[in-house]
């Protein structure tokens, strides 16, 4: 079909769906309980880290997963820590190979964000803590923050 114009017909739009989401990997310990339910003095020292993966399932379907770690402590004790491993199948059709692998590493965990988040703040809340809410990641940056490190690593050609 022409657009009017007398130009060849357009390509099909990219599309990028969701087909699962799923917990991959749960961990909440609490090791100190029932001491470290005590009001604190301070406000705990909370180190999270995050990081993302992607597995290739066929042709146009991808493994996403987001791992999130993370680990409270006040006065040199744990009062928790976590890990999560939260995954999405994702189809992705009629994207050039250039744009692949930024969609998978950046737009694919941003959907799964707000997921992996209310079961982090739900693992923290059940674990007798006030819900820990995760503040906003932004993908692009751990994007290039991985992809220099990935060159860092591989060092000059020769």
């Amino acid at each position: 079909m022409a657009n009017g114009n007398g130009n060849a017909p357009e390509a099909a739009p990219p599309q990028l769906n969701v087909l699962a989401q799923y917990t991959k990997d749960l961990s909440f310990e609490n090791p100190n309980a029932p001491a470290s339910l005590a009001p604190q003095q301070q406000q705990p020292n909370i180190n999270i880290q995050i990081n993302v993966g992607a597995n290739n399932l066929s042709d146009s379907e991808y493994e996403v997963t987001l791992s999130i770690e993370g680990k409270a402590d006040a006065n040199g004790s744990v009062l928790f820590s976590f890990e999560l491993a939260y995954a999405g199948v994702f189809r992705i059709v009629n994207v050039p190979q250039e744009n692949l692998h930024p969609l998978i590493m950046i737009e694919c965990p941003r959907l799964l964000f707000p997921f992996a988040r209310e079961i982090v703040a739900t693992a923290v809340r059940d674990g007798g803590f006030p819900p820990l809410m995760l503040d906003p990641v932004d993908f692009v940056g751990l994007y290039r923050q991985n992809l220099e490190r990935q060159q860092a690593e591989a060092g000059p050609a020769n």
